[in-house]
């Protein structure tokens, strides 16, 4: 019966309690106390849905069998193409398309079964209350938490993101999306003020017993849950046996992934996936300008007092990684001792520093780079010119990284790129970098994009465009409790 254990104190949870909590009490993130492993083979022939069952079924085994298959069939049902993740291959660059579902973001795939393991974790742990889910976003990961959980008995949602760091669309897609249970919160800050905001009102002891009293429980749909963290493993296995079916590489082949990295959760589901039992040689870590993981990399010491830039890959834009903290306790051997010690010297300090033991094994399975504006405009602009392919700023990023990797190392390993969102959502930046600049808004050029390239066109998307704002409400970061207060109590 696989448990998970706090990255910060001896605390221990069951699957559903994890998932529920989404956050330990010390503050701490739930981690499992082993991987499960897969033959890779026994994945010969299976569909999205069938490995995501082998994955989640090792991962919560609380659940029913019959009850975890419905779960998923009913959240893969309602993507854009047939396949959940697509892959995309254009001479030595395979893209995984993960952008194809409601939101038009990679955080689609784990956000669509989240609604469901939370119900029903609340019913394995006999919790009445109201669960109210809690999350920051910088940008994508709200728009799905929201559509996920629009009227979901039994739930509330809000959201925070920063008033200024998100492209046009996707405060778009937040501010209109419908939903009695839904909120939607602007804070004056960045995404780290939200993050951190959200993280402290999870560990203050009393505001959680006041909203005990009154019905409601708090949980989170950010990467730091697990049950979010989980289904990102699923298209890592996937993405590896569509190559293996299109004879791109044999079966158990190394292969590598570039990551395009803000939170470090989607990068530490790959890594989770080698612990597992898939044959990945390196998974290259892509930043932007916000590259604290690349001088992680590169020194051993993370430290986030530098400035904080805004960039066109916005959902990057962040200096404190939360999920790292899972690798830092996976790869010192369980010590949540030193966890706990790096993570509140981060928070009064602003840094802390790993051994060299730490960092080698560390720089075994990750190898980290970043990419400037420049370059990122200049990689969408190559890749569409090459290929006829568009692709949005993160994945460019990664793209660029990528190609940075095969330069320094030589590395000619079989990699995959996890592009991770539509263009669609950051269109003026995509418009631009291909045919220069222009005078419309992003709302604007969605068409002017889609005839200058031919690449197709969501049509829920015109119409969200044109659609009333919902949510309105602006707070300072450092009121978002009392933002909560206003709205349940």
């Amino acid at each position: 019966m696989l448990k998970y254990n706090s990255t910060r104190s001896n605390i221990t949870a069951m699957p559903s309690e994890a998932i529920l909590k989404g956050i330990s009490s010390d503050g701490g993130l739930f981690v499992p106390e082993d991987f499960p492993k897969i033959e890779v083979e026994s994945l010969n022939g299976k569909s999205y849905e069938e490995i995501c069952f082998q994955v989640l079924s090792r991962y919560f085994h609380e659940f029913d069998q019959g009850d975890l298959k419905d779960m998923i069939s009913q959240s893969y049902g309602k993507f854009n193409t047939k396949e959940v993740t697509p892959l995309a291959a254009f001479g030595d660059l395979n893209f995984l398309e993960l952008y194809h579902g409601p939101t038009l973001a990679f955080k689609d795939v784990a956000l669509s079964i989240l609604p469901h393991l939370l119900t029903a974790s609340a019913k394995i742990q006999d919790v009445d209350d109201e669960i109210v889910i809690l999350t920051a976003t910088s940008g994508d990961t709200g728009k799905a938490a929201l559509e996920g959980f629009a009227n979901v008995k039994g739930t509330s949602i809000v959201v925070f993101f920063p008033n200024d760091g998100v492209s046009m669309i996707q405060r778009k897609q937040m501010t209109t999306q419908s939903g009695e249970n839904v909120h939607v919160i602007a804070i004056e800050g960045n995404f780290d003020d939200a993050q951190r905001g959200v993280k402290e009102i999870f560990s203050d002891e009393d505001y959680n017993k006041l909203l005990k009293k009154n019905g409601f429980v708090l949980s989170s749909a950010n990467s730091i849950n697990i049950g979010r963290l989980v289904p990102q493993i699923v298209y890592y296995f996937d993405s590896y046996i569509k190559s293996v079916e299109s004879g791109k590489i044999k079966m158990n082949d190394p292969v590598n992934f570039t990551v395009p990295t803000g939170n470090f959760g989607n990068i530490l589901a790959g890594y989770y996936a080698k612990n597992m039992g898939l044959p990945i040689n390196k998974l290259i870590c892509a930043s932007n300008d916000n590259n604290v993981l690349f001088d992680f990399f590169k020194t051993g010491e993370y430290d986030k007092n530098r400035p904080f830039i805004k960039t066109i890959s916005p959902s990057m834009d962040i200096l404190v990684s939360s999920n790292f903290e899972r690798l830092l306790y996976h790869v010192s051997n369980f010590d949540s001792d030193f966890v706990k010690k790096a993570m509140d010297d981060l928070s009064s300090l602003g840094k802390y520093k790993v051994s060299d033991e730490i960092k080698n094994t560390i720089s075994e399975n990750f190898y980290g780079n970043y990419c400037d504006e420049k370059d990122t405009l200049k990689t969408i602009k190559n890749v569409y010119d090459k290929y006829g392919y568009v692709i949005d700023p993160h994945t460019a990023v990664g793209c660029k990284v990528y190609e940075d990797y095969k330069l320094e190392t030589g590395d000619n390993t079989y990699n995959i790129i996890l592009s991770t969102a539509s263009p669609y959502k950051f269109t003026k930046s995509v418009y631009e970098a291909i045919f220069g600049p222009s005078e419309l808004d992003d709302y604007t050029l969605i068409e002017k994009l889609s005839e200058s390239t031919g690449l197709s066109l969501p049509n829920e998307l015109i119409a969200m465009c044109t659609s009333e704002d919902l949510h309105k409400k602006v707070c300072d970061s450092h009121k978002m409790k009392e933002s909560i207060t206003e709205i349940l109590l």
